[in-house]
């Protein structure tokens, strides 16, 4: 970091720079002095600075373009060092004079001191480009409209109540920004703003718009969300050059259908209005978002019944990226996350105001129960308080893309409460060919994920007795006689089918074939008072009439042992033509096997493993313009070759590994060798070994930046990647040892793939980082995640020639970038690290800053890079959730669920 010049140091450093010295030398003194870039916000008493600055090196101010200055200073300081610009810094072209760099108790951004301007700044002939957010104006500045020269105006966070009408002759204005203000009305003259592109009036309070908006023929981009407007004029179907108009959390009852014939309009955001209705052109279009409206509902002014009329409408809350939590009051509301989430909270839910959290965890063994057979289709969603009970069922809706194969299979949201897992029953609502909402009524708040199992079928068996079907595979019955329980029980069963080949595959037998097979469980006493009959459809192919009895076997597995027990001496098996009919006393697992071997136990817990393992190729893949950035993955083997060709564009590699078999939610690892190591202190690291869990719904993809220690100015670096089961090993073997092990009957070794890491260009080329002294970053926060200065040093070095484009998303403007392209026209690397790093010097402190540059990189063609940023936030916020745990520093939560899924019932009697 930049050491602070202070009182002494700074009158020396002024002494130092004689006039006759150019103004290179000038700038090597000062350290917030860049050529004609002068930085002084993140210093304490920069208006003190400034005032030195006029007095001891007025030559080299006469060349700064570019003025940041706090407004966490005195008043009347503040007032005297303003007035002093017009003279001292004639040639300036950007202002920034914002608040928002301190915080109070709680954390909110305090505004700067700044409540108007010297009128002596309407002489900065040249001025540009003035930023005045954070701060406490009520008026605009007289001065500001004198500012014929003036490109972008940003005044977003102050108090202002309304805009003056001189404001329509600017004849120059580009850009403004006026969000997060108290603005009720918009002057009619600001329809002569001739050459506005961008007007953000966000967050404000205003309920109409003026007719002469729609004079305003240049606008590309009009975002009025978070407003009350009720309804638009007709004149919007003027803005013939918008391309975005953002109108989300408004009043909206209806909108003009002539929105519809904008040429160039490629995105309406309507959501959470109240739309009842909407014109048939609009409600086609594919750039209209329309979630969160009444569309197709009764109108309000009509109600279907006298007691509707006194029910006030239920709140509609959207939340975005950087928000954890929201409230939640006796009136209800519906609230849309931007994780894919949707509550819904009825009136009455609650009887007091309470704070609702939300965090979505990464999965895990320990987090994520599944059955044998089940697959994991969602992140885990954590809703907290813990326990919380609501007097009436809150309506949850998760986001998730459907399995591919659903035959026989169905999905289901589980929750955990009071230390044990269950099923809730779930609907499925479809929004896309391939996105559905999976919905519940969630009964308490606890953990909730999307989970792929076997169709269950249940019923409660009462005294008298009663059949269960499967509704999935109708031979499959149970009959309870009458008196099989004294009191009611409940009890289910789940049905898996084994195609015929793969067991005659296995066995090397033709002739083999195997039933359904069945799991029974139950609550209550683990036996029946009667025995309770089971009906299983015959092995495929074969009849009652045909069978050979010696070849056919009943087989049953009672967890947690190791093998199937052959059951079939121990019970009566009553066969017909395509029934095999048998009397138990409880439930567990069975098996109907139909072959010529004798030993069937060991080849039935093969069989059962094989229906549960998942056939994957595992692939390594170098970024074609920066090696050092490797793309590793574990796909189903039907996934790989569209997977491929989706990324061949723009990685290069070997082919992937030979198919593997893994478990639903089997860990493994992967280890770089050979003088290839990670570059980054990552949360799932582990000695340079790189931890996943393999979900067979899920990605299964991490990219990390590496690095070596060899020598790569002579040559090439030529090292692997190998890719092992379990979880990272205490001791990290050496990779001679872990060769030898890989040759072992039961090695954990899967595949080795290589990486090429190319020779360096030139031995003179810095290394990232070397020598640079940066400010300190405070871009997010403990919870949600933070970003270091090594973590945007890595953003910037992937970023390539591709950071002009990620500059413009970021809000970076073409004449910033070119004075950056001019400053460091020979350094393709100065330009990125000046531009990613004054953009986050901006944003220190403000919220949603990291989820601005997450969209920045996706919106720019980076995906790799910004979901390499995503996975850092969400481990880090989760290891130092688990830190403050340890510490004791957090309340205390219930703990965490366990990985085992409920276990099955105990072994059957015959």
């Amino acid at each position: 970091m930049a050491a602070a010049v202070e009182g002494p140091e700074l009158e020396a450093a002024a002494a130092a720079g004689d006039a006759s010295e150019d103004a290179d030398a000038g700038s090597r003194a000062l350290p917030f002095l860049g050529g004609n870039w002068l930085s002084l916000d993140l210093y304490p008493g920069g208006c003190q600075r400034l005032l030195h600055l006029c007095v001891q090196q007025p030559l080299q101010l006469l060349q700064v373009e570019f003025l940041r200055l706090s407004t966490h200073e005195d008043p009347q300081l503040l007032e005297a060092t303003l007035a002093q610009l017009p003279q001292s810094l004639s040639c300036l072209r950007s202002l920034v004079l914002k608040g928002g760099q301190r915080r109070d108790t709680l954390g909110a951004c305090l505004r700067g001191a700044l409540t108007t301007l010297p009128s002596s700044l309407s002489g900065l002939a040249h001025l540009a480009h003035l930023d005045l957010s954070f701060n406490s104006l009520e008026t605009l500045p007289a001065c500001v409209l004198r500012m014929r020269g003036l490109g972008a105006l940003l005044l977003s966070h102050n108090c202002l109540s309304e805009l003056p009408e001189a404001l329509g002759a600017l004849p120059a204005l580009t850009f403004l920004a006026v969000t997060h203000n108290c603005l009720q009305t918009l002057p009619p003259a600001l329809g002569a703003l001739s050459t506005l592109q961008r007007l953000d009036l966000s967050q404000n309070l205003l309920d109409t718009l003026p007719p002469e908006i729609g004079g305003l023929g240049s606008l590309l981009e009009l975002n009025l969300a978070s407003n009350r407007l009720q309804s638009l004029p007709a004149s919007l179907a003027g803005l013939r050059s918008l391309r975005l108009l953002v109108l989300h959390s408004n009043l909206l009852a209806s909108v003009p259908a002539s929105l519809a014939r904008l040429p160039l309009l490629t995105r309406l955001d309507l959501r959470d209005n109240q739309l009842r209705d909407l014109p048939p052109e609009l409600l086609d279009a594919p750039f209209v978002r329309l979630q969160g409206n009444p569309l197709g509902e009764a109108s309000p002014d009509v109600p279907s019944s006298p007691v509707a009329a006194l029910i006030p409408e239920m709140p509609r809350l959207f939340l975005t990226s950087d928000l954890d939590s929201f409230p939640v009051t006796p009136r209800g509301c519906s609230v849309t996350l931007a994780c894919g989430v949707r509550l819904q909270f009825p009136a009455g839910a609650t009887a007091t105001p309470i704070t609702i959290r939300y965090r979505l965890l990464l999965p895990e063994p320990g987090l994520v129960p599944l059955g044998p057979h089940d697959a994991l289709l969602s992140h885990v969603l954590e809703l907290q308080p813990h326990g919380v009970a609501f007097q009436q069922d809150v309506g949850l809706w998760l986001l998730f893309t459907p399995p591919r194969a659903r035959r026989c299979r169905e999905v289901v949201v589980r929750t955990r409460n009071d230390n044990s897992w269950g099923d809730l029953e779930t609907y499925l609502e479809e929004e896309a060919p391939q996105r559905l909402w999976a919905h519940c009524q969630a009964p308490h708040f606890s953990w909730f994920l999307v989970v792929s199992r076997p169709v269950s079928n249940a019923c409660l068996v009462p005294p008298e007795g009663t059949l269960l079907c499967s509704s999935g595979h109708p031979g499959v019955k149970v009959i309870f006689p009458p008196g099989a329980t004294e009191e009611p029980r409940r009890v289910s069963m789940q049905v898996v089918r084994m195609a015929g080949r793969e067991l005659q595959a296995l066995l090397g037998e033709p002739e083999a074939a195997v039933s359904p097979l069945l799991c029974l469980s139950q609550s209550g006493p683990p036996s029946f008072l009667q025995p309770v009959t089971v009906q299983l459809p015959l092995p495929s192919g074969v009849t009652g009439l045909s069978l050979d009895r010696s070849r056919l076997h009943l087989l049953y597995w009672a967890p947690p042992a190791a093998t199937w027990d052959d059951i079939t001496a121990q019970v009566v098996l009553e066969l017909t033509h395509l029934y095999a009919r048998f009397q138990v006393t409880h439930f567990s697992w069975y098996w109907l096997w139909y072959t010529t071997k004798n030993c069937v136990g060991g080849l039935a817990r093969k069989a059962w493993e094989r229906l549960r393992l998942h056939r994957v190729n595992l692939i390594a893949l170098q970024r074609r313009r920066d090696p050092e950035q490797v793309l590793l993955q574990c796909l189903p083997r039907n996934k790989v070759d569209a997977t491929l060709r989706r990324l061949l564009e723009r990685y290069r590699g070997p082919e992937p590994s030979d198919t593997v078999e893994m478990f639903e939610g089997e860990e493994f690892f992967a280890a770089f060798e050979r003088g290839i190591n990670v570059d980054a202190d990552r949360p799932d690291c582990v000695e340079g070994r790189i931890c996943f869990v393999f979900y067979s719904h899920l990605k299964n993809v991490k990219e990390v930046y590496v690095t070596t220690t060899l020598d790569r100015e002579a040559q090439a670096v030529r090292g692997q990647v190998s890719f092992y089961r379990g979880a990272v090993p205490v001791q990290v073997p050496e990779e001679a040892e872990a060769a030898r092990q890989r040759k072992g009957a039961d090695a954990l070794w899967m595949a080795t793939l290589p990486i090429k890491l190319p020779r360096l260009r030139s031995s003179e080329e810095p290394r990232w980082g070397a020598g640079l002294s940066l400010a300190p970053l405070n871009l997010g926060d403990a919870e949600t995640g933070f970003l270091t200065q090594s973590n945007l040093l890595s953003v910037a070095g992937r970023l390539g020639p591709d950071w002009p484009t990620v500059a413009l998303h970021l809000g970076v403007s073409y004449r910033e970038l070119q004075r950056i392209r001019h400053e460091f026209r020979d350094d393709l690397d100065g330009q990125i690290r000046h531009m990613l790093f004054s953009w986050a010097e901006r944003q220190a402190g403000q919220p949603g800053a990291v989820g601005l540059l997450v969209q920045a990189l996706e919106q720019s063609d980076r995906q790799d890079v910004a979901e390499e940023v995503r996975t850092v936030l969400e481990l880090g916020c989760r290891k130092y959730q688990d830190r403050i745990q340890r510490t004791g520093l957090a309340p205390k939560d219930p703990a965490l669920p366990g990985s085992s899924a409920p276990q099955p019932p105990e072994p059957a009697q015959a």
